[in-house]
């Protein structure tokens, strides 16, 4: 494949402007914000909107807003979105895990595609390696729920995330932001940006993010929950006039935090190693590849305006990513289950937009098509289980590589009927094509050569070579009525779809064994969504509120999983199978209420504001069939995983001028209920519900160029697990390896930040 040639060809994306809302302490930083405490735009359909006119689930968060309240990456704001999950994945430090109304994916590896689209700058991210997204030159953060296919790029079947960086300056601009903390913590921020002509501007930032580990592993003497992040972008403007607005972006990611060793939550079952006080401790042993993790992409935008109603836009992209991530599952000194691992994602899209704008009628029709590849290989050492089977150093090897060419067609158009009434219609074509090739062999003496090693090859468990491809038609359909500028009341119909692909874990003589052909063995199939919504935006004066209900009906759910296989007929597992299921259908219905109350200035005293924010979010979610690896329908023991029934947040900011400033006193109580880590629960892997207590104090210069601010969160120092592994049997005994791998990894601790920002 001849992705780095692609990207030649085409221009890209235009960033589009919107203002979002601000919280008091950041209104002396942005020019009239003190207007946007009542007016709220957003881009969701790829225009500007009023976001009391969109009939959509979408809540939207300012640059200023997140600096407000020291967000530091893109899964902060999951702790105050209703019914959506960002976690940093199991064992790594920057793969994504995403949910939105229970329907997402937390496996990274090559040929499990999100369910949640993540977006820069409307560029879609194909893989989640590489998007726990920091905050820094960010202008918003817009999350979006429920499917969005007729227009975003891919895989919005659950929802679309977007992250939005910020348009150059047409003066000379510059900023630096200083962040020092808890454990060692320690971040520079720098950006600027300088018009060379009236047309062009050119500007970067550039983010050093730094800190100590919160535990630490007990036999490498590591740090453990470390951070060391480098993190820049570049970026050219072209706007000779109005009607043309060109952006050329290159940005770029090194991460070289310490691996991320799990917590073990039951005693060693071989060895006895107990478990462990803190909770942030580790004991892995598995040092044989230092971790790393770099990313980069480019992107071109074009945006032209043909004439009053039409405007045509451009947005192409590659991007590339690669990670050496060594994941010590069992979390002990010995090779009981330790995977180092590679993975290497290289994608091209390119999107074409017409959008119309008239007096009654609003659109838009685009095309979109992506090359992406991704690879993945690792090694299982299994050495306790081949010490028992006489076969020292025993690896199970999986190499996987993907390819993904897809293109669709979508249209999507808005209807004023009457002043009060309007209708959307929309629709996405899509065509997927995959093609997998999946190897996986069997060593003696250690780590392949991937890894340093230089083992015996015993055994090819699966030489998989396989394509298949998949078409949808994807409708969405909306009706809204605005009786007045206070009201608007909507109820939509979307669908959303979700490719299939093949099992980069499948072991073809697994299925040979059990009679069942090799390639319905491998692939699953897509799954879809039927969507309805139906809601209620409200404003007035000080106050707004978003209200919605909805029912998915969610099929063919793709659940990918791994359990132990006995090749000798021994009672012992000595290596693995994927198993990767259709597993069947799902029904997911809940209700959201965000709200917004600002009390008038002169409230209390001259100047003084207090603004409450809040989020409610429902999801009563439950499998009407799900079909295990042996045929045998479990609905009633299984759950939707990391989607707690109950979401709740509360943000109180009370603003008081200082000191030819501002200062604001922010507190949020951030409550997620319980939930279980996958489809199967386990009540010691599995999270208790809990709170997260975050408070700053910031204060901000009349002329907005200074900030000063302590951040502290998780105050009441709450552990709570965010991902795990689990390869334990429901009797006890070890699924896979001969410690019993049952360990998890949590939230951050209690910090607390100082820090200290110049713009000028």
């Amino acid at each position: 494949m001849t992705i780095r040639r692609k990207v030649i060809s085409s221009a890209v994306l235009l960033a589009s402007v919107s203002w979002l809302p601000v919280t008091a302490a950041a209104a002396a930083q942005e020019a009239g914000a003190s207007e946007t405490r009542d007016v709220v735009t957003v881009t969701a359909r790829r225009r500007e909107e009023s976001l009391q006119d969109v009939p959509v689930s979408v809540t939207a968060y300012s640059g200023a807003q997140l600096e407000a309240i020291g967000a530091q990456d893109i899964t902060r704001i999951a702790q105050t979105t209703p019914n959506v999950t960002l976690e940093v994945s199991r064992g790594t430090n920057s793969t994504l895990t995403a949910f939105i109304r229970g329907i997402g994916q937390q496996d990274p590896v090559a040929g499990f595609e999100a369910g949640v689209g993540i977006y820069i700058d409307d560029v879609y991210l194909n893989r989640p390696q590489a998007a726990v997204l920091d905050i820094f030159d960010v202008e918003r953060i817009e999350v979006l729920r429920g499917p969005q296919g007729t227009l975003y790029g891919r895989n919005t079947v659950g929802g679309a995330v977007k992250y939005v960086t910020r348009r150059l300056s047409d003066e000379p601009s510059f900023s630096a932001r200083m962040n020092v903390g808890s454990y060692d913590q320690f971040d520079v921020i720098v950006s600027g940006s300088a018009p060379l002509s009236d047309a062009f501007r050119v500007g970067g930032a550039v983010a050093n993010l730094t800190r100590s580990g919160f535990g630490t592993n007990l036999t490498t003497g590591q740090d453990n929950y470390n951070k060391r992040v480098l993190a820049g972008r570049i970026s050219a403007e072209f706007e000779p006039d109005d009607r043309i607005f060109i952006r050329a972006v290159y940005d770029r990611i090194e991460d070289t935090s310490n691996p991320r060793g799990g917590h073990r939550l039951i005693p060693s079952l071989l060895t006895g190693a107990p478990v462990l006080d803190n909770v942030f401790d580790t004991r892995g042993g598995l040092d044989v590849v230092d971790q790393k993790i770099e990313g980069q992409g480019v992107s071109l935008s074009g945006d032209i305006q043909i004439n009053d109603q039409w405007t045509f836009r451009s947005i192409t992209a590659w991007r590339e990513d690669s990670s050496t991530t060594p994941i010590d599952f069992d979390s002990l000194p010995g090779a009981d289950l330790d995977v180092p691992a590679l993975y290497d994602n290289e994608q091209f899209s390119q999107e074409f937009q017409l959008v119309y704008s008239g007096d009654r009628l609003n659109g838009i029709i685009g095309a979109y098509y992506l090359d992406a590849e991704a690879s993945t290989v690792f090694d299982v050492l299994l050495a306790t289980t081949g010490d028992v089977l006489g076969l020292p150093g025993l690896n199970a090897q999986t190499f996987g590589n993907v390819e993904t060419e897809t293109w669709s067609v979508f249209a999507d158009f808005t209807y004023d009927l009457t002043p009060e009434w309007s209708v959307s219609l929309g629709a996405r074509y899509t065509s997927d094509k995959r093609a997998s090739r999946v190897l996986r062999r069997t060593y003696i003496g250690g780590f392949s050569e991937f890894f340093g090693g230089s083992p015996t090859l015993v055994a090819v468990t699966s030489d998989f070579d396989g394509s298949d491809s998949w078409t949808d038609f994807s409708p969405r359909i909306s009706v809204s009525y605005q009786p007045d500028a206070a009201n608007n009341f909507y109820a939509s119909f979307s669908q959303g779809f979700k490719g299939g692909s093949f099992d980069p874990r499948g072991q073809t003589t697994a299925a040979a064994a059990a009679g069942i052909d090799e390639f319905e063995f491998m692939r699953f199939n897509p799954e879809t969504v039927n969507a309805y919504e139906a809601g209620w935006k409200f404003t007035q004066g000080g106050y707004r509120h978003a209200l919605a209900f909805f029912y998915n009906d969610y099929t063919d759910v793709q659940v990918p999983g791994s359990i132990g296989v006995d090749t000798t007929g021994d009672g012992v597992f000595d290596t693995f199978t994927g198993v990767t299921t259709n597993a069947g259908a799902a029904t997911l219905w809940g209700i959201e209420y965000e709200g917004f109350l600002g009390l008038a200035e002169d409230a209390f005293t001259s100047g003084d504001t207090l603004d409450l924010n809040w989020a409610i979010g429902y999801l009563n979610g439950e499998y009407d069939e799900f079909i295990d690896a042996f045929g045998v329908d479990i609905s009633d023991q299984a759950v939707i995983q990391n989607t707690p029934e109950w979401m709740a947040s509360g943000t109180l900011n009370y603003t008081v001028p200082l000191s030819n400033g501002a200062l604001s006193v922010i507190n949020t109580l951030a409550y997620r209920g319980s939930y279980s880590q996958f489809e199967i629960p386990n009540p010691t892997l599995d999270q208790d519900g809990y709170t997260l207590w975050n408070a700053s104090v910031v204060w901000n210069s009349n002329d907005g160029r200074w900030q000063a601010g302590v951040h502290g969160r998780n105050l009441t120092d709450e552990r709570y697990k965010v991902s795990g592994y689990n390869f334990i049997n429901a009797d006890g005994t070890p699924n896979l390896g001969l410690e019993g791998t049952l360990t998890a990894f949590y939230g951050d601790p209690r910090t607390v930040t100082a820090t200290i920002a110049f713009r000028y």
